[in-house]
């Protein structure tokens, strides 16, 4: 998959603040005249200077003959020159003061053409789509200027990017991120202990970034929607009497924080902006088509009964959350993080999670339209955003890296699907997929690779979807942590070489990559030395599964020998 910077990925998901700053301009236009006659004098010096380039050659220089070092120093000027711009009309009047400066400095010849750029550039920095933006750049801005802007963007990526895990995880946690070659993994990050670490020891707490619940627990609204903890009988709090979602809390905060973050954007009838911003009020055939997308939404996952889709449209709505609230700081309060993020403001949930891996794959056809449909009927112009690729991208990390929330030791009522065993929903969970109540996508959690013989187990012990990483082993200070994405434990009546084979067939289905743990390097031989046998099924749809190819070691790119190559399988680190 082609993933090219961060400022782009920024703009394919933070999308809410492209449609608030619509509204905000809406309203400008409608009743500001000095703001539309600006409009109007930039629109014609838009189209004058597209019109002179169609006419003339562009002038012969190119970002190829300003030095790196000589864009290095631009981009530094713009880091230290951002101003504390705080409401949208301070942005609006930076953004257009730079664009008339690059446009002047534009008309001075070629000597000028880098200062253009960096002007041009820091219009980009507030402007809520930069994507769009660039566009507009592409069309408007002489050739070699707008390569000189693309130069700027392409070093500012890759500088954030190589700079992220200077700032992630937060220092108030005792553990750090480290490359590492992990066999049949790959190179990645993972986690590592900062400190010594006893048995028992709590190494760290995290709340999810988005859980949620299987769909048949939320149907019976039998637990929070939002923190998942079980509620006794009459004391659910139901989200509203027509919420077609059945939601219920278990308290007041739950029910407010769960209708902020994602619930008014997937499931409600409720305007997601402020209400002094709405261009006009939600006509009642609007409300029925929202109505309508919800219902066949909530059919899907019924039917499904996978968490990944939720997942997703649940961090898209934490991400839309936060960057309304930006653009409105008067009539809204910007959201509170409860997760570990980093300590560096530049790095929102867009950038969190395009350093999370994920599994390349292909959704189910139709999946992505129950989404963007929603988006459509909410916030119109949302849904063009998300595209076929970026859905199966963000989708990937969701299944790759999700936790199964499990209580206790689990339930053991958990509805199975009609599907391959390929295709069925796995998280991370030393206890089985089938025993969980609801899944979560967790920033710190996620770099946790995977041991048959792990030193920490996630625990749920305070009976919400809050992580505690438990250390099961003595850790000391460097050692890197890991947990068992599936059940490793021998069950009664089962010998070494069917445990062997079920966990190693586990993990192929669901994250791409055989384990060469040291259990496994200790159980392989033996397992390979027991006369072969008729092939293992994994099920009626799967294919067979040798004694041969359960013994085989990882192929090159961490792709599992176990299950036969398709479009899912082939990992791709962040």
């Amino acid at each position: 998959m082609n993933r090219t910077t961060t400022i782009l990925t920024a703009a394919s998901v933070a999308v809410a603040g492209v449609v608030a700053y619509a509204f905000y301009f809406d309203h400008k236009r409608r009743n500001d005249f000095e703001f539309r006659k600006q409009l109007r004098k930039d629109k014609k010096k838009a189209e004058k200077s597209a019109a002179v380039q169609s006419k003339e050659p562009s002038p012969q220089a190119s970002s190829g003959e300003i030095t790196p070092a000589q864009l290095a120093e631009a981009l530094e000027s713009v880091k230290n020159s951002q101003p504390n711009l705080t409401t949208s009309a301070e942005k609006e009047g930076y953004f257009m003061g730079q664009v008339s400066e690059g446009e002047q400095l534009a008309t001075q010849g070629p000597a000028f053409y880098l200062a253009a750029a960096t002007a041009f550039y820091r219009a980009m920095q507030v402007y809520p789509s930069p994507m769009e933006l660039l566009a507009i750049y592409d069309k408007t801005v002489p050739k070699p200027i707008f390569e000189l802007v693309m130069a700027l963007v392409s070093l500012d990526a890759k500088d954030n990017f190589a700079a992220y895990f200077d700032h992630f995880p937060p220092k108030s946690v005792d553990v750090g991120i480290d490359d590492c070659d992990i066999g049949g993994q790959g190179a990645r990050k993972v986690l590592v202990a900062r400190k010594d670490f006893q048995p028992g020891d709590l190494i760290y707490k995290e709340h999810a970034i988005a859980a949620t619940l299987d769909t048949d627990l939320q149907a019976r609204g039998t637990h929070c929607t939002h923190c998942l903890r079980a509620i006794e009988k009459g004391m659910a709090i139901p989200a509203s009497a027509s919420d077609p979602f059945a939601a219920v809390y278990c308290s007041k905060p739950c029910q407010l924080k769960s209708k902020t973050q994602s619930h008014n954007l997937l499931f409600s009838l409720e305007p997601l902006l402020p209400i002094e911003v709405l261009p006009e009020p939600p006509s009642a055939a609007s409300l029925e088509e929202r109505r309508k997308a919800q219902t066949l939404l909530i059919e899907y996952l019924k039917k499904r009964g996978h968490g990944a889709i939720v997942l997703v449209a649940r961090f898209l709505g934490r991400q839309v959350q936060t960057e309304t609230a930006k653009q409105f700081p008067q009539l809204m309060t910007i959201p509170e993080i409860d997760y570990p993020s980093p300590d560096d403001p530049r790095f929102g949930l867009p950038e969190q999670v395009e350093h999370l891996r994920y599994l390349e794959l292909v959704p189910p056809e139709g999946e992505r339209k129950f989404l963007t449909d929603i988006l459509a009927t909410t916030l119109p112009g949302l849904e063009m955003f998300i595209t076929d690729e970026r859905y199966a991208s963000v989708l990937g990390k969701m299944r790759y890296n999700s936790f199964g929330v499990c209580f206790g030791g689990g339930r053991d009522d958990r509805p199975i699907f009609d599907e391959r065993p390929e295709d069925r929903e796995r998280t991370r969970t030393p206890y089985g997929t089938a025993r969980q109540i609801g899944s979560g996508i967790y920033n710190l959690s996620s770099y946790l690779s995977h041991s048959c013989v792990p030193n920490t187990r996630p625990s749920f012990s305070n009976g919400t979807a809050e992580l505690h990483l438990i250390a099961t082993k003595a850790i000391k200070k460097g050692d890197q942590l890991t947990v068992s994405y599936v059940d490793v434990t021998q069950h009664e009546g089962e010998d070494l070489a069917e445990c062997y084979r079920r966990r190693r067939r586990e993990i192929a289905r669901g994250w791409r990559f055989a384990c060469t743990c040291p259990r496994c390097k200790e159980d392989g031989p033996v397992v390979a030395a027991i006369p072969p046998v008729a092939p293992v099924s994994a099920g009626p749809n799967a294919p067979a599964l040798s004694e041969a190819a359960l013994a085989a070691p990882t192929t090159a790119n961490g792709v599992s020998p176990l299950v036969p190559e398709t479009k899912e399988a082939e990992i791709t680190a962040a």
